[in-house]
């Protein structure tokens, strides 16, 4: 029996486990969506639209001018009362209503008012009025400069407006770019982007911990000494028992990264970068798992312990909340558990577009911690095995 082959049967055992299937598939799914939702994944704009069905052309124009507003996720509800019942769910962020006169009171030369309903948030109403107005603005420059055309070059309003529409595809764009400076962020991206990089880190430390229980069973039943009667090493014993651990941790951080992309559209910076975290992140669990199924002395403690542990060191290490908001001393306290580092590096990687060497740093820390966790989890288990 060589140590792929324990690793297998590692493997086959947990997969067999519908309970650990749970809070490593469906749990972590759940805890993402709900704290993302929470914390304010709408990072897009939502707008929407709500014209009548016999709106002129002018009318239409302004509305796929809305729609294209940058950033913006610009939608069309069938009528006023609709929008406005998703405007209080919170499911938009403004209504803008189109009048049904538009059209000819811009052609009559008058003054249109387009009403822009906002939600309780005063932020996304000035959001929402700054875009709207950007694209009314795009709107009425084409309007002004039609009338233009028939007060001093005669012909009709439509002619005008065709002319003025030549025009400028004809003319060069000003493009207006904005750049801020030195702004590294602190936190991660907020919604989903912030939820699906601490519930890895969060999930492949508690899973591992409360896997523990598993070596301890194996040992309860005498699985270890059945094996070790045979011709197998210790130390093949204990890299299968390890490498089991590394793959539960690495397919549980796939499968919340091919979601978190997927599903919650989150993006995970620079691969190579992300690739390295969650490397050295599953190091540091299957460290932790073999070393906590030889530290409790029965499954149900591993079990029970092992998760409370993991949440407190989530919590210390910025798995829960951002350490910016903790005081200086609970921010270095953190630092003390490996989930700081990787947050840290999530940070880097996720909102300044961090690669490789600027995780250099958190990379060492938690490859020092993974070292040290897996150097004293295999000695340990290999003194267990042999007994």
């Amino acid at each position: 029996m060589t140590a792929l082959t324990v690793t297998a049967v590692e493997l086959r055992r947990l997969f067999r486990d519908r309970t650990a299937i749970f809070f490593m598939v469906l749990l972590p799914i759940v805890i993402i969506l709900v704290i993302g939702a929470t914390a304010g994944n709408a990072t897009a704009l939502r707008v929407g639209v709500v014209t009548a069905a016999d709106t002129g052309p002018l009318a239409r124009t302004l509305v796929d001018d809305l729609h294209a507003i940058p950033g913006a996720r610009v939608t069309d509800p069938a009528d006023e009362e609709t929008a406005r019942t998703a405007l209080r769910r919170g499911e938009l962020d403004a209504v803008v209503l189109i009048p049904t006169d538009l059209d000819a009171t811009l052609r009559a030369g008058g003054t249109a008012a387009i009403p822009v309903l906002g939600s309780g948030s005063q932020a996304g109403v000035q959001a929402a009025q700054s875009a709207v107005s950007g694209a009314v603005a795009t709107h009425a420059a084409r309007v002004q400069a039609a009338r233009f055309g028939v007060a001093h070059s005669g012909g009709t309003f439509d002619q005008q407006l065709a002319t003025a529409d030549t025009v400028r595809t004809m003319l060069p764009a000003i493009e207006v770019r904005s750049e801020t400076v030195d702004a590294d962020s602190d936190y991660l991206p907020r919604g989903f982007g912030y939820s699906a990089p601490t519930m890895l880190v969060l999930f492949v430390f508690i899973n591992s911990l409360a896997g523990g229980a598993a070596i301890i069973q194996a040992r309860k039943l005498g699985i270890h000494r059945r094996v070790m009667a045979a011709p197998v090493r210790a130390r093949d014993l204990v890299f299968g028992e390890t490498l089991a651990y590394a793959v539960i941790g690495l397919l549980q951080s796939l499968l919340i990264v091919g979601i978190g992309a997927g599903l919650f559209g989150v993006d995970w910076g620079d691969p190579t970068a992300a690739a390295a975290l969650i490397g050295v992140w599953v190091l540091v669990g299957a460290g932790t798992g073999v070393l906590a199924g030889t530290l409790f002395s029965t499954p149900e403690q591993a079990s029970a312990i092992g998760p409370a542990i993991g949440i407190a060191f989530g919590m210390l290490g910025g798995a829960m909340w951002p350490l910016e908001i903790v005081t200086p001393l609970m921010r270095t306290i953190g630092h003390l558990v490996p989930h700081a580092w990787a947050v840290d590096g999530w940070v880097e990687v996720l909102s300044r577009g961090g690669g490789i060497a600027q995780i250099g740093t958190q990379l060492a820390v938690l490859g020092a911690f993974a070292l040290v966790l897996l150097t004293i989890a295999s000695l340990r288990l290999g003194r267990r095995v042999t007994e």
